[in-house]
């Protein structure tokens, strides 16, 4: 069993898009994304709301077709420019990341204010991506700061491969 398949095993499925109940994890991220853009006189409501909510729930990143589909779902009527903008807004202030997975699609994915955080896994064939905690891969990321005498803030790491499905 190749590396990604036994990864992809062992971290199985993913989550639930759409799932709206939240942790005490989503509502610290949720609070502290209020807190940001009250500090800039930005208020709540509307479209960012649900947008925040939304990203809070989720175990991992999500499109922004991905976002319009699962408010969709939950009858809200988003345009795509909207969200955009609203992803564009919480990226410039460092509430969340781009997640590249290839095939010009990238992810949205919130940041978290304790620092914890998932790597990923990325199908190439078919684009499904699998987060994963590696203890041993941080480990080995503090050990290459420490080498290099260089303090790491951030790092982002993507392993690309075949899933079971497209194996």
């Amino acid at each position: 069993m190749g590396f990604l398949r036994l990864i992809l095993a062992a971290a199985g499925r993913g989550g639930k898009l759409g799932r709206m109940t939240a942790t005490s994890e989503e509502l610290a991220w949720s609070e502290h994304v209020h807190a940001v853009l009250a500090r800039e006189g930005l208020r709540r409501g509307g479209a960012r709301e649900r947008i925040v909510e939304l990203l809070a729930s989720e175990p991992c990143a999500l499109s922004a077709v991905e976002i319009e589909d699962a408010l969709r779902a939950h009858g809200g009527r988003i345009g795509r420019a909207s969200i955009y903008r609203v992803l564009e807004l919480l990226l410039e202030r460092g509430l969340v990341e781009r997640v590249a997975v290839g095939h010009g699609l990238t992810r949205f994915e919130r940041i978290l204010p304790n620092g914890e955080h998932h790597h990923h896994l990325v199908c190439e064939r078919c684009g499904r991506l699998v987060a994963f905690d590696d203890p041993g891969l941080e480990r080995a990321i503090d050990r290459v700061s420490e080498r290099l005498g260089v303090r790491v803030d951030r790092h982002d790491v993507v392993l690309r491969g075949a899933c079971e499905d497209c194996d």
